[in-house]
């Protein structure tokens, strides 16, 4: 089976600015531990003083662009992965699109004139991560980009689509044009729930886009907020999977897969009405890095195996495998070879 550009990620890309902090560098912020949220103006310091910190680190990041980045990698085909999204004509971009064309992704980014490149607060307190985005050019993504011939020619290339729910935010129309493509092709169209924010205050494009999705990522948080928002009255991952995966749906040529992620608990995947559990891989709390990209890297372990018609037991593995890396270092990266047999 030929590879060549056979995924594509469309999302925020984003430059992680890393750094280990405090508890009252949390409250000073009024950040929650474990959390993703969009910055507001009283963040705004908080990136000037994490870049001032003697251990802060500088890694490209957005959850798309992870995931796709684990997933190249795992794949070790060069070019099988392709990424679309905005970054600003800077010094940060250049640093993005260099890390991730080094990564083997085939990137097209649209550069936006007069915004800067995105970039993320990761606050690591105890191996936890806390993320505050504050998107500038990332939010300035528009479809007229990706409707240009050479884009568009991605679209019509790859048969596996993956789209991290923070991309709802401001594209939703290129989520819309990838998605009916998607199903009037037969091809797979992904999804994550991303963050509770997500499923909150973004309901309406975010259900928008549910009926063309063929497989629903998230963790058990953002299962919880999903079910509280739409009234469904259980706080029970398994069931709330189901459910999830139970919502109408466009084309019946895939049915939908669930998969929620909790933590050190087993991944939980629903199809048919029934639920699998999956033990994930236990790390002693001394080899804990950071959660930063634990999520994403699942994402991307998970699609090194699809895209291969793997069965979802070697998707799950192959997830479990990739996040169990990622948690070990510090922020979204890897060794040079994956060892995932």
């Amino acid at each position: 089976m030929a590879y060549e550009r056979i995924l594509l990620g469309m999302g925020n890309p984003l430059l992680d600015i890393s750094a280990v902090v405090d508890e009252e560098f949390l409250k000073k912020y009024d950040i929650k531990p474990n959390n993703a949220i969009l910055a507001e103006d009283k963040h705004l310091p908080m990136y000037d003083e994490l870049a001032a910190k003697g251990n802060v680190e500088y890694i490209a990041g957005g959850a798309t662009q992870n995931s796709i980045k684990v997933a190249q990698w795992m794949l070790q085909v060069p070019g099988a992965t392709s990424y679309i999204g905005c970054i600003g004509k800077d010094k940060f971009g250049e640093e993005m699109k260099k890390d991730c064309t080094k990564a083997g992704v085939n990137v097209q980014y649209y550069e936006d004139e007069k915004a800067p490149t995105g970039t993320c607060a990761v606050c690591v307190v105890g191996g936890e991560r806390s993320l505050v985005a504050n998107l500038s050019a990332a939010n300035c993504y528009k479809s007229e980009h990706l409707k240009r011939p050479e884009n568009w020619a991605l679209v019509e290339k790859a048969k596996y689509f993956y789209i991290a729910g923070f991309f709802l935010t401001m594209s939703p129309e290129s989520i819309q044009l990838v998605a009916e493509h998607a199903a009037a092709k037969n091809k797979v169209f992904m999804m994550n729930l991303s963050a509770p924010f997500i499923c909150e205050f973004f309901k309406d494009v975010q259900e928008k886009a549910l009926p063309f999705m063929d497989y629903v990522f998230g963790n058990e948080t953002e299962a919880r907020t999903f079910s509280r928002v739409h009234g469904w009255e259980t706080e029970n991952v398994e069931e709330i999977a189901i459910k999830i995966s139970q919502l109408p749906k466009v084309s019946g040529t895939h049915k939908r897969i669930t998969v929620i992620t909790q933590g050190a608990d087993p991944v939980v995947v629903a199809e048919d009405g029934k639920v699998k559990l999956f033990p994930v891989i236990l790390l002693p709390k001394e080899k804990l890095v950071d959660t930063n990209g634990a999520g994403d890297a699942f994402v991307g372990g998970f699609l090194s195996q699809l895209v291969q018609e793997k069965p979802i037991e070697d998707c799950v593995r192959a997830g479990c495998y990739a996040s169990n890396v990622v948690i070990q270092r510090s922020g979204c990266t890897y060794p040079e070879k994956p060892d995932f047999h």
